[in-house]
C-alpha cells in the first residue's frame, strides 16, 4: 500500500507559526505549522512540540519537548521535524528509533558504571534501613576485603562467575561464614544493578540452582572455621576458669553464656530491658537479628551477675565500656577468651554448645530450645498457633543450664531427662 503523508515537506500550508504567536497562543489543542509538525496546548496551559504522520492510515506522534524560548524554539522545532520526517521518508519509525537510541546509551552507560560504583550507590541506598552501625559498617569492609581487589573496578555488566568464584572461593572453606555473607552481597549489588539495566545477563552470584552445584554447602564447612567450639562437657570447667577472670568484659561473657545471648544483643544490654524482681530480661525487636521482641527468663548466676554490676551502676548500659556512656566494644568478649587461652572460641560457639546440651542432654523440647536461641520456630500457621513464648518451659530450661554451667567439672556427662 502506497504511504502517504498529509502532513510531509509537501503540504500546501507550510510554516504557519511564529516565535510572537507560540508564545501569545492560549487555546487548547493542536496547532499546525507544517511539515508534521504542531505546537499543542493542554488543558492547564503547557506547551509543547509534536510530530505528526501516517502510515497505513494510522496517525503516529512523536513528542519533540517543551515549547518555549528557554527550551525548544521554533526554529529548533522545525529541525527535529524535518529530521522526523526524513526517518519516515526512508521506512524508519522515528519512534522505534528514539527507543534505540536510549536503550543504546543505557548500554553505555552501563559499560562505564563499575561494580564497585553501583556497590556504593547500593549501600547509600539501603543503609538507612539497616538495624545497626555495625551491619552498615560491615558492608563496605567485606568488599573493599575480598571483593573490590578482584573485580572492583570492572564493568558491572563484565562480572561472571569466574570472577565470582575467584572472590568468594579461597575464603569459602576457611572463612564460611564471611563468605556467605561476601556471596550474598554480591548478588545483591548485581541484582540492584539488573533492576537499574546497568547489566542484562543472569546474576552468577546465585545460590540456589547456581553455585551451590560449584561450592559445598556452608554447613559442611563451617566445623573448618572453629567457630561451633567448645564441646559442652567442657563448659563447667571454662566457666571456673572465667569467674576467675577480672573485668566488665568477663561478666558480659559470663552473661551470654548464662542467656545464650548473642554478642550484640549483651554488650547493648540497658538497665531498663531489665526486670531483676521478674527474672527476666526482655531485648526489644529494634536489637534482634530477626526483628521480634525477645524475652530471656534470667536463671540465679544470670541474675546474681547483674545484682552485682547493679551496685556500681553508671549509666543506661550494663556492661559499660571504657568510653563515657557507652558499653564495652564488639571485640572485648573476644579477648577474654584469647587471654584465657581459647583464641579458637568464639562467643557465638556457645550457643551451639547450648543447643548441643539440650538436645543430647536434656528431655525440653526442640521448640524450647529454638526461643530461647531466638530462633523462628515453624511456619507461619505454627507461630500462630503457638501464640505464648513458651516462658515457664523456659526458665526451668534455662535454670536447668546454668545448673549445667556452674557444676563442679566431672569427667563424664550422663543425660538429664528428669526435665519435662
Amino acid at each position: 500500500m502506497r504511504e502517504t503523508n498529509r502532513s510531509g515537506p509537501m503540504a500546501r500550508v507550510r510554516k504557519r507559526l511564529t516565535a510572537r504567536s507560540v508564545a501569545e497562543i492560549k487555546k487548547t489543542g493542536m496547532h499546525a505549522d507544517g511539515g508534521g509538525l504542531y505546537l499543542h496546548v493542554s488543558a492547564s496551559g503547557a506547551k509543547s512540540w509534536i510530530f505528526r504522520w501516517s502510515r497505513d492510515r494510522k496517525s503516529h506522534d512523536l513528542g519533540l519537548g517543551t515549547a518555549g524560548n528557554d527550551r525548544i524554539t521554533l526554529a529548533k522545532a522545525r529541525d527535529l521535524a524535518a529530521d522526523a520526517w526524513r526517518m519516515v521518508r526512508d521506512g524508519v519509525d522515528p519512534i522505534a528509533a528514539r527507543k534505540a537510541a536510549r536503550q543504546q546509551k543505557k548500554i553505555e552507560t552501563a559499560k562505564a558504571m563499575t561494580f564497585r560504583q553501583c556497590a556504593e550507590a547500593y549501600i547509600e541506598a539501603h543503609q538507612a534501613g539497616w538495624r545497626n552501625l555495625r551491619h552498615a559498617k560491615q558492608w563496605p569492609a567485606t568488599l573493599q576485603t575480598y571483593v573490590y581487589p578482584v573485580f572492583g573496578s570492572l564493568p558491572v555488566q563484565a562480572v561472571d562467575v569466574g570472577l565470582v568464584m575467584r572472590a568468594i572461593e579461597p575464603i569459602w572453606t576457611t572463612k564460611p561464614e564471611t563468605a556467605s555473607r561476601v556471596r550474598g552481597r554480591i548478588e545483591s549489588v548485581l541484582d540492584w544493578a539488573t533492576a537499574r539495566q546497568y547489566r542484562r545477563s543472569e546474576n552468577p552470584a546465585r545460590w540456589r540452582g547456581h553455585l551451590e552445584n560449584l561450592l559445598p554447602r556452608k554447613a559442611k564447612v563451617r566445623q573448618v572455621e572453629h567457630l561451633a567450639a567448645l564441646p559442652y562437657g567442657r563448659l563447667p570447667a571454662f566457666m571456673r576458669e572465667l569467674r576467675q577472670q577480672e573485668g566488665i568484659a568477663a561478666r558480659a561473657l559470663e552473661f551470654c553464656i548464662l542467656t545464650a545471648g548473642r554478642t550484640n544483643e549483651v554488650i547493648n544490654a540497658t538497665w531498663q530491658e531489665i526486670d531483676l524482681a521478674g527474672r527476666l530480661w526482655v531485648v526489644p525487636r529494634e536489637r534482634m537479628k530477626g526483628g521480634r521482641e525477645h524475652q530471656v527468663p534470667l536463671s540465679e548466676p544470670a541474675a546474681a551477675i547483674l545484682e552485682g554490676l547493679r551496685e556500681v551502676r553508671q549509666g543506661p548500659f550494663i556492661f559499660l565500656g571504657q568510653r563515657a556512656g557507652r558499653p564495652i566494644h564488639n571485640m572485648a568478649m573476644l579477648r577474654v577468651l584469647q587471654r584465657m587461652g581459647y583464641a579458637d572460641l568464639t562467643t557465638h560457639g556457645f550457643r551451639s554448645a547450648f543447643s548441643d546440651w539440650v538436645t543430647e542432654q536434656t528431655g525440653f523440647p526442640a521448640e524450647a530450645r529454638e526461643l530461647a536461641l531466638a530462633h523462628k520456630v515453624g511456619d507461619a500457621v505454627v507461630e500462630a498457633y503457638r501464640r505464648g513464648p513458651m516462658l515457664k518451659k523456659r526458665r526451668d530450661l534455662m535454670e536447668a543450664w546454668a545448673r549445667f554451667a556452674t557444676s563442679p567439672p566431672v569427667d563424664n556427662v550422663t543425660p538429664i531427662r528428669a526435665a519435662k
